[in-house]
């Protein structure tokens, strides 16, 4: 391909890809539905088992989902505020029970390569009950909260 070949190429989908914004704007859909993809992916997976078993794996899906948003809204609650509090180096002030455990969490993840996501965030590594510890440990700092008993 010469440069000249290239260029053309590259500046013909710059314009397809601006016309499809306006498309898109426009409630015309361009391109793969990955939506409509995924389902028949996740439906393929599940072809093999029984309607119940699926049915009920669907419904822990949509729970695990919730749960997961949950917890890591948490997190994110959690370390905005002690990042603002105390400083960049927050994560050295938490109790240390909490972060050896983490520790240990997270070089397990890192030593076992099949375990997916993120793997350099230590407040990921603390176990969701350790969360609310953490919290109550700083309460000074999280006072928007109703109580500990609350939290607990």
């Amino acid at each position: 391909m010469t440069t000249k070949e290239l260029r053309d190429f590259l500046f013909r989908g710059l314009m397809f890809e601006a016309e499809a914004s306006h498309f898109q704007s426009a409630g015309i859909q361009v391109g793969a539905d990955q939506t409509d993809a995924e389902e028949k992916l996740l439906a393929q997976a599940l072809s093999p088992f029984n309607v119940s078993l699926r049915n009920q794996a669907l419904e822990m899906a949509r729970l695990y989902a919730v749960l997961f948003c949950f917890e890591n809204s948490v997190r994110d609650f959690i370390r905005d505020t002690l990042s603002e509090k105390d400083g960049a180096d927050w994560i050295e002030k938490l109790p240390p029970k909490i972060k050896t455990h983490a520790e240990s969490r997270r070089d397990t993840a890192i030593h076992d390569s099949w375990l997916e996501g993120e793997k350099t965030d230590l407040l990921g590594f603390v176990e969701f009950g350790h969360l609310a510890q953490v919290i109550i440990t700083k309460w000074d700092y999280f006072l928007i909260l109703p109580s500990q008993h609350w939290l607990k």
